[in-house]
């Protein structure tokens, strides 16, 4: 029988997600991540996770797989106790919990459940292009508005969005702090934010999943009750990033409008519930002392770059895990710097992973570390930058 060739046939594209480019050598970018999470030497900076626990919550897991809780399906919508843990973590009262597989999941259904095609979104550039890719599969538009500059402290202001918004805006985005800068918003940025929400009928989504790295942070939803989605995140500042936990905290009307788009009603990860409720009932254990090690860490960094040419920190201090590195007065490519770092075993980040218009400018570091780890990073940076200058 002759063999017959088949034609593949290949699907109409419905969505379209920004593209990951591979670093040099990698034909895909998942491939690349792969090697940096199986080399057991990188000092992780890339992803800015959290490395700076103890046992605890790990042990709680740990004893809960022992327990062999795993073999029972969990309640479809999660711990009651896990639930008001995170309501007493941000002190809020009379709100509803909705508990999934990591706050980006959290992020994708609130923009399948309250998007439609006739709206238009608010997004800062730099900011995180997951949430943009989101937002174009159930908005008209994304508009994302330039903020990598001084005069505006590198972070979406109420004036600007003004200035970009019609009577189409139906959300606008908030990641405070910002993810890649490490910028954060004051109270009374907060507080025009929601006079602007409650003026024009918009929702306000503040993602908060750096907020415990920040000096003082502050909520939107206590000043734009009923129009506020508070999204929040256990991979962070617990440490759980590999864990996939998270959730979106709203008004009961919102939540149960979020909730008809919900696909996992089997409910969320049973062993990484034990963690998360494990994580904020010893928060005050290692809180403090975790922020401490991350200010630390940081002036390290801003000591050691404040002399290179070329080289300065746009936020510092960040209010983030995180902070970027402009490398372009030095004539430097961040794609050519996050290459040169694997090689030093230093994973970090370029910036086009965070803006298409900024991502050529800056290298992004997270520091949630430890010190030792960031002191090879402080050795190894200024070497880097002279060997690909000269280059």
């Amino acid at each position: 029988m002759r063999e017959k060739d088949f034609d593949i046939k290949k699907p109409r594209m419905k969505f379209q997600k920004t593209e990951r480019v591979p670093p040099e050598g990698y034909e895909c970018a998942n491939d690349f991540f792969e090697d940096m999470y199986m080399d057991k030497d990188m000092i992780w900076m890339g992803q800015n996770t959290n490395h700076l626990h103890g046992d605890t919550i790990a042990n709680a897991m740990i004893d809960a797989i022992k327990e062999k809780t795993f073999c029972r399906y969990p309640a479809p919508e999660g711990f009651s106790e896990l639930k008001q843990l995170i309501l007493d973590d941000l002190g809020f009262e009379g709100l509803e919990v909705l508990l999934t597989s990591g706050a980006t999941e959290s992020l994708y259904l609130v923009m399948q459940a309250l998007l439609e095609p006739e709206d238009n979104v608010i997004l800062s550039d730099p900011g995180y292009f997951i949430i943009g890719d989101f937002a174009n599969r159930f908005a008209g538009e994304v508009r994302y508005v330039p903020i990598y500059y001084p005069e505006n402290n590198y972070k979406l202001t109420p004036k600007l969005l003004k200035e970009n918004m019609d009577e189409n805006t139906r959300m606008v985005i908030l990641i405070d702090p910002l993810n890649p800068l490490g910028s954060s918003y004051t109270e009374e940025e907060l507080k025009e934010f929601a006079q602007i929400a409650k003026e024009n009928d918009l929702y306000l989504l503040h993602d908060i999943t750096y907020k415990d790295f920040a000096r003082e942070h502050f909520l939107v939803e206590n000043y734009a009750p009923g129009q506020t989605l508070t999204i929040y995140s256990f991979s962070k500042i617990f440490g759980m990033a590999g864990l996939r936990i998270g959730g979106v905290v709203s008004s009961k009307p919102i939540i149960d409008a979020i909730k008809n788009a919900v696909v996992n009603d089997l409910g969320v990860n049973i062993i990484s519930q034990y963690g998360a409720i494990a994580g904020l009932k010893s928060k005050p254990e290692w809180f403090e002392e975790m922020r401490e090690t991350c200010f630390e860490n940081q002036r390290l960094i801003s000591e050691m770059i404040e002399p290179i040419e070329g080289v300065f920190l746009p936020v510092y201090p960040s209010d983030a895990n995180m902070m970027a590195v402009d490398l372009y007065g030095a004539g430097i490519n961040p794609k050519d710097m996050s290459n040169y770092l694997v090689g030093k075993k230093l994973f970090t980040r370029e910036g086009e992973y965070t803006s298409e218009d900024f991502g050529d400018r800056y290298l992004r570091i997270s520091f949630s570390i430890p010190t030792e780890e960031i002191k090879v990073f402080c050795e190894e940076f200024p070497k880097a930058v002279e060997a690909l200058r000269t280059k």
